[in-house]
């Protein structure tokens, strides 16, 4: 997150290791020598991108660029092909014009790239695995292929059956090649490579994803994300709200693209996405973000903060109809150009129920009117627009009650904001064109009582209840609550990696995702195991109760040690991430204090303060000498 965290001393005891170190799935690349030769110290790699191609496709071509020069130490040349839909491969040899002896990393988008076009018409290697992708959603081949291209005998072909399929390849290259996803979120270092070669007789291809739509919502983002976007955003200028522009909104919509995301609810405690920064719905479809908006704010409308700004009379539809109708038009009208989920219904201002007596006819007059404005807007049938209507709090009781929407509109489900699924579509609903879909929530403000601690969830829990959503056909949205982002990037990934493919991980690779994601953010495959050990048992720790509900009676002060036990695992805790902390090489320390060291001393610090909080109460009741010594403990520990 470019904090400039901690300088701290430490020994660098870690070994670089000469492994490829992506999160799940196959491998294409390695650091050891193969025939196939794709970038050294001194002969870069080459890039090879149709100039045609989708804009997002070559600003992630950039990416690869200046992240292979940060693994490699060298600049990869990238060669923007210019080429007709008839052009020959005599036009592409003067463009290469032979200037690169190594292997060539070829991108390109089926139906945008001409070069390849040209590719599927020439090799019969890649012919056929491009057509098993054609039409596809944000499917991908990722390879070594022979002869791709007459005159050149073998390439690395990066070729996705949209934008997003073939930015999805050119990230996992990467995540391969060294670079974590949270290389800016949390400050994970770039692991260098004298050389990268590509694995002969392997793919990387990728088919359609478990879940169509995956995504987060950031929400409850006031002080933390707030306040942090007012200091680094605002360019010392004051505003009425904080400045969640396009250049905040840019890292966001990379670290989604490289966790295989593609759906967005942006801030909107006192911000409004559209309104913010002109371009940021712009910026969002440049990247390849689809985006929609919470379940209380419709029509692609921040609500309350637009209404209040450009709205007139009652947030009421039977009352102010014409106002609201031209309020939803504008929004939806201002979204149409970019690919965007439109949310349909309405709640009362404020996350609050629309109406107290549960009036369904209301709800379903006021579905069909912005359906009409769909289609009016569109120019076709509202049901070609991706449209979603989340069934939260009282609107699951509407449902219940017997309101329908149309078949193509998405059913969103939500859990019971504490992880627990509450509803699965039934075998009648399995069939709907629009499907249904979850919304999860790692952070709520809300009742009964708010919890936004970073990790206090568990992913075996979280991954049980979504096999459950995916088996019963809810796989059209995923969506999680993330608050801030920044206490929930563990969980956060998780979430989308299992949204990605959900046949990758069950329930007995829980211990294996946390090694395997430690070794990819630390590169040590002597440490790995036990970063990823503390990982699960300091979430286990604040998984017991969420550390928002702590009290000073919750462990039995005076029954089976049952407080010193729990203090004592905590204990144990910050001794074994200390002794990480002194393996570590420095530069590391930044991503490891966000990612690990954090959660476990504010965790372990949180916990005393209660239970020598209760130990004052206590030894007050008994008249103890000690009672004033267990006041200046909790004193201290604050």
């Amino acid at each position: 997150m470019r904090l400039s965290l901690f300088a701290l001393a430490f020994s660098s005891a870690l070994v670089s290791i000469p492994q490829v170190v992506a999160l799940g799935g196959p491998t294409c690349l390695s650091f050891t020598p193969t025939q196939y030769t794709i970038a050294t110290g001194s002969n870069p790699a080459t890039i090879w991108i149709d100039a045609s191609d989708w804009p997002g496709v070559h600003r992630a071509a950039f990416d690869l660029q200046r992240d292979l020069e940060k693994v490699t130490g060298k600049k990869p040349v990238i060669l923007n092909v210019t080429m007709s839909s008839s052009a020959s491969t005599n036009d592409l040899s003067r463009q290469t014009n032979g200037r690169s002896t190594a292997l060539p990393i070829i991108i390109g988008t089926l139906g945008r790239s001409n070069l390849i076009k040209l590719s599927q018409e020439s090799s019969k290697d890649i012919k056929p695995k491009l057509a098993a992708i054609q039409g596809k959603w944000e499917a991908g081949v990722s390879e070594v292929v022979k002869n791709p291209i007459p005159g050149v005998s073998a390439a690395y072909v990066i070729a996705g059956s949209d934008k997003r399929g073939t930015i999805y390849g050119i990230y996992d290259f990467l995540e391969q090649a060294g670079v974590s996803p949270w290389y800016w979120w949390a400050d994970v270092p770039y692991k260098t490579h004298n050389a990268i070669y590509a694995l002969p007789n392997a793919s990387c291809s990728h088919g359609e994803p478990s879940v169509k739509y995956r995504g987060i919502f950031l929400n409850d983002e006031q002080p933390a994300l707030t306040d942090w976007v007012l200091e680094k955003y605002s360019n010392g200028t004051a505003a009425d709200r904080p400045p969640f522009n396009r250049f905040f909104y840019s890292t966001v919509f990379e670290l989604l693209l490289r966790l295989k995301a593609n759906y967005l609810w942006p801030t909107m405690w006192n911000s409004a996405f559209g309104v913010d920064d002109p371009l940021n719905q712009f910026t969002a479809d440049y990247y390849g973000i689809v985006m929609s908006t919470s379940h209380q704010e419709p029509m692609l409308r921040a609500s309350p903060v637009e209404w209040y700004q450009f709205g007139s009379g009652e947030w009421n539809y039977d009352h102010n109809r014409e106002n609201l109708t031209k309020f939803w038009t504008d929004g939806v009208k201002r979204g149409s150009p970019y690919e965007s989920v439109y949310t349909l219904g309405m709640r009362g201002t404020g996350d609050i129920p629309l109406d107290e007596t549960g009036n369904i006819d209301l709800l379903q007059r006021i579905v069909a009117g912005q359906r009409e404005i769909i289609s009016s807007v569109f120019q076709k049938n509202a049901s070609e627009v991706p449209q979603v209507w989340c069934l939260y709090s009282e609107v699951k009781g509407y449902y219940e009650r017997g309101m329908r929407v149309p078949d193509d509109v998405t059913l969103l489900w939500p859990d019971d904001n504490w992880g627990n699924i509450r509803r699965i579509p039934l075998p009648d609903e399995r069939n709907r064109s629009g499907g249904a879909g979850v919304y999860y929530h790692f952070d709520l403000v809300g009742g009964p009582r708010s919890f936004k601690w970073g990790n206090s969830h568990s992913i075996s829990k979280a991954r049980h209840q979504l096999e459950i959503a995916k088996k019963y056909g809810a796989d059209r949205i995923w969506i999680v609550n993330v608050g801030d982002l920044k206490p929930h990037e563990f969980s956060m990934d998780f979430f989308l990696t299992y949204a990605w493919n959900t046949t990758l991980w069950t329930k007995d690779d829980m211990d294996k995702y946390r090694t395997q994601w430690a070794l990819r953010e630390f590169g040590s495959t002597e440490l790995a195991p036990t970063i990823g050990d503390i990982v699960k048992r300091f979430s286990r720790l604040n998984y017991l109760s969420k550390p928002e509900m702590y009290n000073i009676t919750m462990f039995s002060l005076t029954s089976y040690n049952e407080a010193e036990n729990i203090l004592g695992e905590w204990d144990s805790l910050v001794e074994k991430s200390n002794e990480i902390v002194k393996k570590l090489p420095s530069s590391y320390y930044a991503a490891y204090f966000q990612f690990v060291h954090w959660p476990v001393i504010a965790g372990r610090t949180t916990q005393a303060i209660y239970i020598e909080a209760g130990y004052n109460q206590l030894y007050a009741s008994q008249a103890r000498s000690q009672t004033n010594a267990k006041a200046d403990s909790v004193a201290t520990l604050f």
